[in-house]
């Protein structure tokens, strides 16, 4: 087998197309379109394996029209560019770009023109939320088509594809005994299932009989090479986010190395990098979150090759800070008391007054304004009557908030035990 399973089961039309009825089921709106050949630009947005790339396909065979294909990992503007030029010898072209995500904002905007003058009928495809990772002007121009998890139905018809694959093309008449470990390794993804068969059976030999107990030891033994990107994707950035929580920059840039080659998404990398920087480093260096956040601006707008330089920095600024999970142990406290009391009445005092009846009432009664006061400051209860005294904020052990516990110890020696 030169090719994987995959690539051989790949469906060349939308009869043969498994999954996705929502879209392209009889009567469904994506295949009314098709079928009438007056598609619009579309972006695909779905889990991997799910159908995104073989319905790209399917729409350029069924419209007899010039297919262009980019992967936002490895291609630019230029190539946005070479494309719009070549489709522009003809009438129609489709351009097709896989992990439009991956796109920066620059990178986005060099369609905008062609898609909007009709030179070419974009499909992208992405994992992410199209409304956060797609800029909105192209986001304007495209029909957004949502992709779903392959039902349990669809995937027994793949297994079933590849059983007659196999009967047919190698004389092998492979017996599935039992699926469940087959369904819970694919997780609906159907690139996932086919290869997990394809290794099942290259292992069995002469066995030509698949059982759970066999794809789970056999898939265990061969996890690298059946999912490059799958549990180890999880693993690596867990190990990245660990070393920076532990202050290693080396072991943190060796991490982000390791993502940065296998082409994770630079995004998803700089998104978990802001979150560190305020579930773990926190009040200890409050510009953490502000430099992250400009780090991820700059990764969105620059993309790779370049941006793993702003990676490399933020990864590198964090490790090295001072830690502090205060902020993080605090939001967990309030929300653990809001579940156990409830909505809890906000005292009378704090409470806005725009009429003369809540006047009367006793709304705002008694409110000290904060600037009228020395140091802009006046003791006065905020926590409703049954949560007086509840500390909720519990200062780090590191200068900054050392200096913050001497500050509030000074202010709330009547409220709280600071």
């Amino acid at each position: 087998m030169n090719k994987p399973l995959a690539a051989y089961l790949r469906p060349n039309s939308l009869d043969e197309y498994i999954g996705q009825k929502h879209l392209v089921g009889e009567g469904a709106i994506l295949r009314n379109a098709i079928e009438s050949g007056n598609i619009p630009s579309m972006i695909l947005w779905g889990p991997p394996g799910v159908g995104k790339t073989t319905l790209a396909n399917i729409i350029a065979n069924r419209l007899f029209c010039p297919f262009y294909s980019l992967s936002a990992i490895n291609s630019g503007v230029k190539d946005v560019r070479e494309v719009i030029e070549k489709a522009k010898q003809g009438d129609r072209a489709i351009l097709f770009i896989d992990e439009i995500h991956r796109f920066s904002k620059n990178q986005q905007d060099s369609l905008l023109g062609a898609v909007e003058q009709g030179i070419i009928t974009l499909i992208g495809a992405t994992t992410e939320n199209p409304s956060f990772e797609v800029i909105t002007p192209l986001l304007s121009r495209c029909q957004v088509f949502i992709l779903k998890n392959l039902e349990k139905e669809d995937l027994m018809q793949l297994i079933d594809k590849a059983i007659e694959y196999y009967k047919e093309n190698e004389n092998r008449a492979i017996d599935v005994k039992e699926t469940q470990a087959l369904m819970r390794i694919s997780g609906g993804d159907a690139r996932k299932l086919l290869n997990a068969i394809e290794i099942v059976v290259t292992q069995l030999g002469e066995d030509t009989i698949i059982t759970n107990e066999k794809v789970s030891y056999i898939i265990q033994q061969n996890l690298s090479s059946y999912d490059k990107k799958g549990e180890m994707h999880y693993d690596i950035i867990s190990a990245f986010i660990k070393s920076i929580r532990g202050s290693d920059p080396n072991a943190a840039v060796y991490w982000l190395a390791r993502m940065v080659n296998s082409g994770e998404d630079a995004l998803f990398i700089a998104r978990r990098m802001v979150i560190l920087a305020s579930e773990d480093i926190g009040m200890a260096n409050p510009n953490a979150l502000l430099l992250t956040n400009a780090g991820f601006e700059a990764v969105n707008k620059i993309g790779y090759p370049e941006c793993r330089i702003i990676l490399s920095q933020m990864a590198v600024y964090l490790a090295t800070s001072p830690k502090s999970n205060s902020t993080y142990m605090a939001i967990g406290k309030a929300l653990a008391i809001v579940e156990k009391t409830g909505d809890l009445p906000v005292p009378l005092h704090l409470r806005n007054a725009p009429t003369s009846l809540m006047k009367e009432i006793g709304y705002s009664k008694d409110y000290k304004y904060a600037h009228d006061y020395e140091n802009n400051f006046i003791p006065m209860q905020f926590m409703p009557d049954d949560l007086i005294g509840e500390k909720l904020y519990e200062t780090g052990n590191n200068p900054k908030e050392k200096e913050i516990l001497k500050h509030l110890s000074m202010m709330w020696k009547d409220y709280y035990n600071y």
